[in-house]
């Protein structure tokens, strides 16, 4: 991924700080020269580059260090602040208000990725225990329609749209007549330029008629500093209140994307990380350079357990403890981290670690447990629970079913063993975390 090349880069510039025995001008200049490579790289604007550096420089040389840390902590601190201030300082949240239905209005040039975001942000909604729906405005792409109502099936969310239809007012106006009781109704706009006239004239009409709550530009991560013309154009036919910048995952001009939206003074409030439904996240700009440094993101890391509802009942815990831990348990809890991403993107998050693990070896970590996923669905219930019963034969009949190796079931197995064996080792030292609720 290229943003996570980016991070590795202003990583690895960090980690030669920690090398050096002292730290002085020489090892500065070196640190904002790797710093400015990295930001060009990325496709960060050379002016923008030029002055991040000029900051960077200034206060790290110039800046009275703080008692209680050294020059090199404070050279750190300076860079971690600089690259959160030109992203933004604050984080802007998109505001859902109770009592009343919220409308949000999606705009952007075709191709941007807007329908499939229009469904990450319903399931964004969803997930937080709103009731979503989404409205199809878009008459000019052939399959619009089709595509959203794919995708919000995925997530059980109504969609609704009429393909005899060529009017988007219309449609609008039906969608949320039918809708009226919902929370949030996201409506999901023609693709457009920003140079076609009659296109930025229909967006201001159905702007005036169903008069959204926000109107939510995305803009295609992969088009770099363009970004900043995108946003500008749109704010002068109406009024942009957000922006979700999509696509992130596999942009080698993420950053130029990032940077060029955020000179705009637009607040981005979500980013796109992967192609799945639950690859939206909210953009907060100290944790995300805090992830792009390898600081890590734990805030994120705890949101995601708890939307992966990862619970653990004082009750399961005890009996883990105990060592009543079966293969039943293992599995949910397989299930509960695959329902959190890519092991790669959850690494990243711990503080100190991401950058350490190369990708291959977290790749492997998936594969193993996605393979250990579908050795522990082959048993039956009974050897789920009582693995001690799992004989040659029981494993070869495992291993059959479930496409593996003898040797990679026998693994599992003596994996298992070890891991019950760890968790009566946890319960002689009394350790207290087990059931209790995870900070928020």
């Amino acid at each position: 991924m290229a943003l996570e090349k980016l991070g590795s880069s202003l990583h690895e510039s960090l980690r030669k700080i920690f090398r050096v025995p002292i730290v002085d001008e020489a090892v500065v200049k070196e640190l904002i020269r790797d710093i400015q490579r990295s930001l060009l790289q990325a496709d960060v604007n050379v002016q923008l580059v030029l002055d991040i550096s000029k900051r960077i420089e200034e206060r790290s040389l110039k800046e009275k260090v703080p008692s209680g840390i050294s020059r090199r902590e404070h050279v750190i601190k300076v860079v971690y602040e600089e690259l959160t201030r030109f992203l933004g300082e604050k984080p802007a949240t998109l505001e859902v208000k109770t009592g009343r239905r919220n409308l949000f209005m999606l705009v952007g040039i075709q191709g941007s990725g807007k329908t499939t975001t229009t469904a990450k942000l319903a399931r964004h909604f969803q997930k937080r225990g709103f009731k979503t729906a989404i409205v199809c405005a878009d008459t000019y792409r052939p399959g619009a329609l089709a595509q959203l109502q794919q995708l919000a099936k995925q997530i059980n969310v109504p969609v609704y749209g009429d393909t005899s239809k060529k009017d988007p007012v219309k449609i609008a106006e039906e969608g949320l007549k039918k809708f009226e009781k919902y929370d949030v109704v996201i409506i999901d706009t023609a693709g457009r330029h920003k140079d076609e006239k009659s296109l930025i004239d229909e967006m201001k009409n159905l702007e005036k008629s169903i008069n959204p709550d926000e109107i939510i530009m995305v803009i295609d991560g992969t088009i770099g500093q363009q970004a900043s013309i995108q946003a500008e154009a749109f704010h002068k036919a109406t009024p942009i209140g957000s922006i979700i910048v999509a696509k992130l995952d596999g942009s080698a001009r993420g950053g130029g994307a990032l940077s060029a939206v955020a000179s705009t003074g637009a607040p981005i409030k979500f980013i796109g990380m992967g192609e799945k439904l639950d690859d939206l996240e909210a953009f907060t700009p100290s944790r995300f350079v805090g992830r792009l440094l390898g600081m890590g993101d734990l805030q994120s890391l705890i949101d995601k357990v708890q939307e992966a509802e990862i619970k653990l009942p004082e009750r399961k815990a005890k009996d883990i403890l105990s060592g009543k831990f079966t293969l039943a348990d293992m599995y949910e809890q397989f299930e509960a981290i695959a329902k959190m991403g890519p092991f790669s993107r959850i690494i990243k998050m711990l503080p100190g670690v991401g950058y350490d693990i190369p990708d291959e070896k977290t790749d492997l970590a998936e594969d193993q447990l996605k393979k250990w996923r579908v050795i522990i669905q082959s048993m039956t219930p009974e050897e789920r629970e009582t693995p001690k019963i799992l004989n040659a034969s029981r494993i070869r009949r495992v291993a059959r079913g479930s496409g593996t190796s003898e040797k990679e079931v026998k693994t599992l197995i003596e994996q298992y063993f070890t891991m019950r064996k760890l968790m009566k080792t946890f319960r002689r030292k009394k350790l207290p975390f087990f059931g209790k609720k995870l900070p928020t």
